[in-house]
């Protein structure tokens, strides 16, 4: 086979892969984990900052997060920040943190969040294949060019869409699993 360089379509790849598992830790599940506040930005210092920086989070239990001010001063702005965000979750200060509920899924709310998990998934396969597509104008130009023959042309678009497959298969294991644990 031809010498090609996959190296910037595995990249991309990679970067659909780890943008549908930054979108799933986001998705609500019933249970209290921190990165469900990550898309969180607070009003403070004069500025929009990421609640992150103002704050750490921990979980008290299986549905409660600890929001700890590092400056106690923002705590009203991060409670605001927090409603604003409209993740569905209860928020309430004891004076010097902020505890963040989150109430029980309904059937019919797991309905809609597996529907959202199968969005992303079908935005990450559409990523998958623009870039399928311009690696495969890049070998059609090459061999335009004479840089590839028609043979070499075959057989690396037979690798290309190996590779495609092998994404595609994690990307359909990753929303299994996150919808095994949203119907949970």
């Amino acid at each position: 086979m031809a010498n090609y360089d996959f190296k910037q379509f595995d990249g991309k790849l990679s970067g659909a892969k780890e943008w549908l598992s930054k979108e799933y830790r986001g998705v609500r599940t019933g249970r209290a984990v921190p990165a469900m506040l990550d898309s969180v930005v607070v009003s403070a210092y004069g500025s929009m900052m990421p609640l992150k920086q103002v704050a750490s989070v921990g979980v008290e239990d299986a549905r409660t997060l600890r929001v700890q001010p590092f400056d106690t001063s923002v705590l009203k702005d991060i409670e605001r920040a927090i409603v604003a965000a409209n993740l569905g979750l209860g928020t309430a200060t004891d004076g010097a943190t902020v505890r963040v509920t989150f109430p029980e899924l309904s059937a019919e709310r797991r309905g809609e969040l597996v529907k959202l998990g199968k969005g992303k998934l079908e935005e990450a396969r559409t990523t998958v294949r623009l870039a399928r597509d311009e690696a495969w104008k890049d070998i059609q130009e090459k061999v335009r060019l004479s840089a590839l023959t028609e043979d070499d042309k075959y057989a690396l678009k037979d690798e290309l869409q190996k590779r495609v497959d092998k994404v595609n298969e994690e990307l359909e294991k990753a929303f299994e699993a996150k919808e095994r644990e949203m119907m949970s």
